[in-house]
């Protein structure tokens, strides 16, 4: 059985070629990583490879754990959430047999490009104030901060917002009057 020299150097420079081939690749796969992971040093201090690849892998790793944290806030908020919508359910039966459930009241004021909602409840009433948050988030409204005051059994909230890039000045504010008149008062 003789070799066939031309045999030999194709598949030698097949090989080398697919290996060059694959170099690039998988610099341009590398290049691309560096470039989504965040830098903490300086663009003059030059890393290494293993370096790099390191510092992207405790970056992923560090998103995997603030995932986690996230996923389990979210599901403690809907914990309490559900937890208040039943308690709230509650409150309002035994408010309405006793006859003592305290009436909302909402003042909306447009102050420039500005807004300011001030929502009084009873205990009772709590879920009132996300849908407050929620119609002013709707209408294009970024809500700038957001308060409350607890006295006796009254709760006075008070909501700051600043318009949005979304926001359509023609009756917005006055739109959000009315649906918010709708959600508190039913009408």
């Amino acid at each position: 059985m003789e070799c066939n020299p031309s045999s030999s150097s194709s598949s030698r420079f097949d090989r080398s070629t697919i290996e060059k081939n694959r170099r690039i690749q998988m610099k341009a796969l590398f290049s691309k990583l560096h470039s989504l992971v965040p830098h903490e040093s300086s663009s003059r201090d030059v890393t290494s490879l293993p370096d790099q690849l390191q510092e992207a892998a405790n970056y992923i790793k560090n998103l995997q754990i603030k995932l986690e944290k996230m996923k389990e806030e979210k599901d403690n908020l809907k914990r309490i959430k559900k937890l208040e919508i039943e308690h709230d359910k509650k409150s309002k039966t035994s408010s309405l047999m006793v006859g003592h459930q305290r009436t909302p009241k909402i003042d909306v004021r447009e102050i420039g490009s500005s807004l300011e909602a001030i929502l009084i409840t009873g205990a009772d009433f709590q879920f009132l104030f996300s849908e407050t948050i929620s119609v002013i988030h709707e209408e294009g409204f970024d809500v700038v901060n957001a308060s409350f005051s607890i006295i006796n059994d009254i709760v006075v909230h008070t909501i700051h917002a600043q318009a949005g890039e979304t926001y359509a000045s023609e009756n917005g504010v006055s739109r959000i009057i009315e649906k918010l008149n709708k959600i508190v008062y039913g009408s």
